[in-house]
Protein backbone atom coordinates (compact mmCIF):
# COMPACT_ATOMS: atom_id res chain seq x y z
CA UNK A 1 0.00 0.00 0.00
CA UNK A 2 2.81 2.40 0.84
CA UNK A 3 4.39 1.73 -2.55
CA UNK A 4 1.09 2.45 -4.30
CA UNK A 5 0.70 5.70 -2.43
CA UNK A 6 4.28 6.63 -3.29
CA UNK A 7 3.68 5.94 -6.95
CA UNK A 8 0.47 7.96 -6.92
CA UNK A 9 2.23 10.84 -5.18
CA UNK A 10 5.02 10.67 -7.75
CA UNK A 11 2.56 10.69 -10.64
CA UNK A 12 0.70 13.65 -9.15
CA UNK A 13 3.99 15.48 -8.69
CA UNK A 14 5.03 14.86 -12.30
CA UNK A 15 1.58 15.91 -13.56
CA UNK A 16 1.79 19.08 -11.48
CA UNK A 17 5.19 19.89 -12.93
CA UNK A 18 3.84 19.35 -16.44
CA UNK A 19 0.96 21.73 -15.72
CA UNK A 20 3.39 24.35 -14.42
CA UNK A 21 5.56 23.93 -17.51
CA UNK A 22 2.53 24.22 -19.77
CA UNK A 23 1.46 27.35 -17.91
CA UNK A 24 4.90 28.91 -18.32
CA UNK A 25 4.90 28.08 -22.04
CA UNK A 26 1.45 29.59 -22.47
CA UNK A 27 2.57 32.66 -20.60
CA UNK A 28 5.57 33.01 -22.87
CA UNK A 29 3.33 32.63 -25.90
CA UNK A 30 1.06 35.42 -24.63
CA UNK A 31 4.09 37.64 -24.07
CA UNK A 32 5.25 36.88 -27.59
CA UNK A 33 1.83 37.52 -29.09
CA UNK A 34 1.01 40.70 -27.22
CA UNK A 35 4.39 42.30 -26.69
CA UNK A 36 7.20 40.96 -28.83
CA UNK A 37 5.16 40.97 -32.06
CA UNK A 38 4.36 44.62 -31.29
CA UNK A 39 8.05 45.40 -30.91
CA UNK A 40 8.94 43.72 -34.20
CA UNK A 41 5.98 45.22 -36.06
CA UNK A 42 6.67 48.74 -34.78
CA UNK A 43 10.29 48.48 -35.94
CA UNK A 44 9.23 47.37 -39.40
CA UNK A 45 6.48 50.00 -39.63
CA UNK A 46 8.99 52.67 -38.62
CA UNK A 47 11.35 51.62 -41.40
CA UNK A 48 8.57 51.59 -43.96
CA UNK A 49 7.23 54.93 -42.79
CA UNK A 50 10.68 56.53 -42.99
CA UNK A 51 11.05 55.18 -46.53
CA UNK A 52 7.73 56.76 -47.54
CA UNK A 53 8.68 60.15 -46.10
CA UNK A 54 12.10 59.95 -47.76
CA UNK A 55 10.41 59.24 -51.08
CA UNK A 56 8.17 62.26 -50.59
CA UNK A 57 11.17 64.51 -50.08
CA UNK A 58 12.75 63.51 -53.39
CA UNK A 59 9.73 62.58 -55.48
CA UNK A 60 8.92 64.61 -58.56
CA UNK A 61 5.68 62.79 -59.23
CA UNK A 62 3.72 65.99 -58.77
CA UNK A 63 0.93 67.20 -56.48
CA UNK A 64 -1.72 64.71 -55.56
CA UNK A 65 0.23 61.62 -56.56
CA UNK A 66 -0.35 58.69 -54.21
CA UNK A 67 2.01 55.75 -53.84
CA UNK A 68 -0.16 52.68 -53.37
CA UNK A 69 2.79 50.30 -53.11
CA UNK A 70 5.22 51.71 -50.56
CA UNK A 71 2.52 53.46 -48.60
CA UNK A 72 -0.47 55.65 -49.24
CA UNK A 73 0.11 58.04 -46.36
CA UNK A 74 -0.26 58.32 -42.59
CA UNK A 75 -3.32 58.08 -40.36
CA UNK A 76 -3.43 60.32 -37.28
CA UNK A 77 -6.11 59.62 -34.66
CA UNK A 78 -5.51 61.59 -31.43
CA UNK A 79 -8.16 59.62 -29.51
CA UNK A 80 -6.22 56.41 -30.10
CA UNK A 81 -2.81 57.84 -29.21
CA UNK A 82 -0.20 60.31 -30.40
CA UNK A 83 1.47 58.11 -33.00
CA UNK A 84 0.96 57.96 -36.73
CA UNK A 85 -0.03 54.84 -38.66
CA UNK A 86 1.30 54.06 -42.11
CA UNK A 87 -1.47 53.00 -44.50
CA UNK A 88 -0.74 50.50 -47.25
CA UNK A 89 -2.71 48.63 -49.88
CA UNK A 90 -4.50 45.48 -48.75
CA UNK A 91 -5.76 43.96 -45.52
CA UNK A 92 -4.13 40.52 -45.55
CA UNK A 93 -1.94 39.37 -42.63
CA UNK A 94 1.09 39.85 -44.91
CA UNK A 95 0.29 43.58 -44.83
CA UNK A 96 -1.21 44.18 -41.38
CA UNK A 97 1.31 42.06 -39.45
CA UNK A 98 3.97 44.69 -40.19
CA UNK A 99 2.36 47.20 -37.84
CA UNK A 100 0.44 49.20 -40.42
CA UNK A 101 -3.15 49.77 -41.44
CA UNK A 102 -4.39 48.67 -44.82
CA UNK A 103 -7.17 49.78 -47.11
CA UNK A 104 -9.58 47.22 -48.51
CA UNK A 105 -9.26 45.89 -52.05
CA UNK A 106 -12.00 43.29 -51.48
CA UNK A 107 -14.75 42.27 -50.84
CA UNK A 108 -15.62 45.92 -51.55
CA UNK A 109 -12.93 48.10 -53.03
CA UNK A 110 -12.04 51.13 -50.95
CA UNK A 111 -12.22 54.64 -52.28
CA UNK A 112 -9.09 56.75 -51.87
CA UNK A 113 -9.04 60.06 -50.00
CA UNK A 114 -8.81 62.21 -53.13
CA UNK A 115 -11.87 60.59 -54.74
CA UNK A 116 -14.85 62.92 -55.11
CA UNK A 117 -17.13 60.41 -53.39
CA UNK A 118 -16.72 57.04 -51.71
CA UNK A 119 -15.68 55.30 -48.53
CA UNK A 120 -12.00 55.11 -47.51
CA UNK A 121 -12.11 51.80 -45.63
CA UNK A 122 -9.25 50.72 -43.37
CA UNK A 123 -8.31 47.79 -41.15
CA UNK A 124 -5.59 47.20 -38.56
CA UNK A 125 -4.86 44.81 -35.71
CA UNK A 126 -6.26 45.47 -32.27
CA UNK A 127 -3.78 43.24 -30.41
CA UNK A 128 -0.33 42.07 -31.40
CA UNK A 129 1.58 42.97 -34.57
CA UNK A 130 1.61 46.66 -33.69
CA UNK A 131 -2.00 46.81 -32.42
CA UNK A 132 -2.55 50.12 -34.21
CA UNK A 133 -6.30 50.13 -33.57
CA UNK A 134 -6.08 48.86 -29.99
CA UNK A 135 -7.80 51.98 -28.60
CA UNK A 136 -10.51 52.25 -31.23
CA UNK A 137 -13.13 52.09 -28.47
CA UNK A 138 -11.99 55.52 -27.28
CA UNK A 139 -13.26 57.22 -30.43
CA UNK A 140 -16.41 59.25 -29.93
CA UNK A 141 -18.65 61.36 -32.14
CA UNK A 142 -16.87 64.56 -33.17
CA UNK A 143 -13.35 63.20 -32.73
CA UNK A 144 -10.96 63.99 -35.59
CA UNK A 145 -9.41 61.42 -37.89
CA UNK A 146 -6.71 62.95 -40.07
CA UNK A 147 -5.09 61.36 -43.08
CA UNK A 148 -1.80 62.77 -44.35
CA UNK A 149 -0.51 62.41 -47.90
CA UNK A 150 2.47 64.01 -49.60
CA UNK A 151 0.66 67.27 -50.30
CA UNK A 152 -2.73 67.17 -48.52
CA UNK A 153 -4.25 66.76 -45.07
CA UNK A 154 -7.70 65.15 -45.13
CA UNK A 155 -9.63 65.97 -41.97
CA UNK A 156 -12.55 63.72 -41.05
CA UNK A 157 -14.85 63.79 -38.03
CA UNK A 158 -16.33 60.71 -36.39
CA UNK A 159 -20.12 60.65 -36.59
CA UNK A 160 -21.04 57.04 -35.69
CA UNK A 161 -19.63 53.86 -34.15
CA UNK A 162 -20.72 50.24 -34.18
CA UNK A 163 -19.09 48.43 -31.22
CA UNK A 164 -19.99 44.94 -32.40
CA UNK A 165 -20.99 43.39 -35.70
CA UNK A 166 -20.40 40.14 -37.58
CA UNK A 167 -16.99 39.75 -39.19
CA UNK A 168 -18.93 38.84 -42.34
CA UNK A 169 -20.84 42.15 -42.39
CA UNK A 170 -19.42 43.80 -45.51
CA UNK A 171 -22.20 46.38 -45.64
CA UNK A 172 -20.13 48.58 -43.34
CA UNK A 173 -17.67 49.00 -46.23
CA UNK A 174 -20.18 50.19 -48.82
CA UNK A 175 -19.43 53.48 -50.66
CA UNK A 176 -22.50 54.86 -48.89
CA UNK A 177 -22.40 53.20 -45.44
CA UNK A 178 -26.14 53.10 -44.84
CA UNK A 179 -25.67 51.15 -41.62
CA UNK A 180 -24.05 54.30 -40.23
CA UNK A 181 -27.14 56.33 -41.00
CA UNK A 182 -25.91 57.97 -44.20
CA UNK A 183 -28.02 57.64 -47.35
CA UNK A 184 -26.27 59.89 -49.88
CA UNK A 185 -22.83 59.75 -51.54
CA UNK A 186 -20.13 61.58 -49.64
CA UNK A 187 -16.49 61.32 -48.65
CA UNK A 188 -16.42 58.84 -45.79
CA UNK A 189 -13.78 56.98 -43.81
CA UNK A 190 -14.34 53.67 -42.03
CA UNK A 191 -12.03 52.09 -39.44
CA UNK A 192 -12.44 48.37 -38.73
CA UNK A 193 -10.78 45.98 -36.30
CA UNK A 194 -11.44 42.85 -34.27
CA UNK A 195 -13.50 42.78 -31.09
CA UNK A 196 -13.66 41.84 -28.23
CA UNK A 197 -10.02 42.43 -27.36
CA UNK A 198 -7.89 39.29 -27.76
CA UNK A 199 -10.42 37.70 -30.13
CA UNK A 200 -11.36 37.95 -33.79
CA UNK A 201 -14.98 36.85 -33.40
CA UNK A 202 -16.59 40.19 -34.29
CA UNK A 203 -15.71 43.59 -35.74
CA UNK A 204 -15.65 47.08 -34.22
CA UNK A 205 -16.54 49.86 -36.68
CA UNK A 206 -16.01 53.62 -36.65
CA UNK A 207 -17.34 55.91 -39.36
CA UNK A 208 -16.20 59.43 -40.15
CA UNK A 209 -16.97 62.04 -42.78
CA UNK A 210 -14.63 64.49 -44.51
CA UNK A 211 -15.07 68.03 -43.22
CA UNK A 212 -12.22 69.73 -45.07
CA UNK A 213 -8.87 69.35 -46.79
CA UNK A 214 -5.76 71.38 -46.12
CA UNK A 215 -2.69 71.77 -48.29
CA UNK A 216 0.60 70.68 -46.75
CA UNK A 217 2.93 73.64 -46.36
CA UNK A 218 6.70 73.64 -46.60
CA UNK A 219 7.10 72.94 -42.87
CA UNK A 220 4.39 70.24 -42.87
CA UNK A 221 2.53 72.13 -40.17
CA UNK A 222 -0.11 69.86 -38.70
CA UNK A 223 -3.80 70.77 -38.82
CA UNK A 224 -5.16 72.34 -35.67
CA UNK A 225 -6.86 69.07 -34.72
CA UNK A 226 -3.45 67.45 -34.31
CA UNK A 227 -1.95 70.39 -32.45
CA UNK A 228 -4.57 70.39 -29.74
CA UNK A 229 -4.23 68.47 -26.48
CA UNK A 230 -4.54 64.72 -26.94
CA UNK A 231 -7.96 63.20 -26.31
CA UNK A 232 -8.64 62.70 -22.64
CA UNK A 233 -9.14 59.15 -21.49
Amino acid sequence: MARVRSRIAGAVSVFGELLITAGVLMGLFVVYSLWWTNVLADREAGKQGDAVRDSWSVSDSGPGALDTKGGLGFLHVPAMGDGEVLVKKGTSPDVLNHGVAGYYTDPIKSALPQDKTGNFTLAAHRDGHGAKFHNIHKLKSGDPIVFETKDTWYVYKVYETLPKTSRFNVEVLQPVPKESGRTKPGRYITLTTCTPILTSDFRYIVWGELVRTEKVDQDRTKPVELRQTSHSE
